[in-house]
């Protein structure tokens, strides 16, 4: 897995309206970071829901980031870095424990089941390190992740796959000088347990 190449993935989910009565829209937006021939090369994703929750937004923005890196069959160290608890701590431990009692909680049915199942579908063959960071506290790239989403959300449209990034021109307008996080150190690049399988 130490010489797979190494991925930065920045991720956040928009439900406007999140938890009212009636069908409430939704996006998720995702930044993909890399290196190519020595430069950081940055691209955009971001897909939309007419009638969704913030949950469901989450586990879309994992499912359709690596369907999307993944497309032609390449594996990745990545580092996924996301606000959502939702998607940490069920990524990190939830899911093994789920798998251990058949895909049942403790207390009964898992919500958003087949979501979780196409999300570890979508992760696997790569390594992984799910990394959590505060929602809206100015950090750039979580920031635009959420620029990413919300929009999408409002626009109820998607990007059909990864395109050309749009985020050095937004941290121009809307960065207020944060610091942008740096790329992962390769050597010190650590991930996570491997995800469980989910049923066929």
């Amino acid at each position: 897995m130490s010489a797979l190449p190494l991925l930065s993935i920045y991720a956040d989910e928009s439900c406007l309206g999140n938890g009212r009565e009636g069908e409430n829209p939704g996006g998720a937006g995702v930044l993909v970071e890399y290196v190519h021939a020595g430069a950081l090369v940055r691209r955009d994703l971001w897909v939309s829901e007419p009638g969704t929750t913030n949950n469901r937004m989450a586990l879309r923005s994992v499912i359709e980031a690596f369907a999307a890196v993944g497309a032609k069959g390449a594996s990745f160290r990545a580092r996924f870095t996301t606000d959502s608890r939702y998607i940490v701590d069920g990524m990190t431990s939830w899911v093994f424990g789920w798998a251990q009692r058949g895909w049942q909680r403790k207390t009964g049915p898992i919500e958003n089941l087949p979501l979780w199942h196409d999300a570890l579908r979508a992760a696997e063959g790569h390594a992984i390190q799910w990394k959590w960071v505060k929602g809206h506290a100015g950090h750039p790239q979580n920031e635009y992740a959420n620029h990413l989403a919300t929009r999408a959300a409002k626009e109820q449209d998607r990007s059909d796959g990864l395109i050309v990034s749009g985020f050095d021109a937004w941290y121009a307008a809307h960065g207020r000088g944060a610091a942008i996080a740096p790329f992962p150190d390769g050597d010190t690049f650590r991930a996570d347990p491997s995800l469980p399988h989910p049923p066929a």
